[in-house]
């Protein structure tokens, strides 16, 4: 008996425009930190940007420091307020977590380092209400609700330059009201 050919090989997955994105912003960070020359930035974002795959992406990023710390926070309270607003600083990973009570997240007059903040919502009772940057793009593809709708309307008129915030997570008993902000 013959043996059977391989089954061809999957084509490797494709990169999306974050990881191109989130690739060129830690090669500025490393040239803005003199890690790199100013040739060797240049020769690094062609390699980022003709990119067909994530191997290509990591050679790119090769013997660069890792990201800095702080770009990950977790929140979370059994029960009571989770409240943010003014001029916090927003990290590139935000959970939250709650039980019982209300979150609001005023990300309107926020300090926003990163093109994309991941928001993670792991919330039992009780609604949640965020306010993004006038500017922003909103994604809750991820989002789960159990109970309630959620309430957003993405504006008509785009305003080109914003964060692009994703929402995650799961609500119990609650509902999640997203708005952006008038200013």
């Amino acid at each position: 008996m013959t043996p059977l050919p391989d089954p061809p090989e999957a084509p490797p997955p494709r990169i999306d425009e974050d990881d191109r994105d989130a690739a060129v912003r830690r090669l500025q960070e490393a040239y803005s930190e003199e890690l790199i020359s100013h040739e060797e930035l240049e020769s690094r974002l062609h390699q980022v940007l003709t990119a067909k795959a994530h191997g290509e992406l990591a050679s790119a990023l090769a013997a660069l420091p890792a990201e800095h710390p702080g770009t990950a926070s977790t929140i979370a309270v059994i029960s009571g307020r989770i409240r943010r607003r003014g001029a916090w600083r927003v990290p590139r990973n935000l959970k939250v977590e709650s039980a019982f009570g209300k979150v609001r997240l005023d990300l309107s007059r926020a300090v926003i380092e990163h093109p994309v903040v991941d928001i993670e919502l792991q919330l039992g009772t009780g609604g949640a209400r965020i306010t993004v940057p006038r500017d922003a793009v909103v994604d809750v593809e991820g989002l789960r609700t159990t109970w309630k709708d959620l309430r957003y309307k993405a504006p008509r008129g785009t305003h080109p330059g914003g964060p692009k915030i994703r929402i995650s997570g799961a609500l119990g008993y609650g509902r999640l009201q997203i708005r952006h902000a008038r200013r």
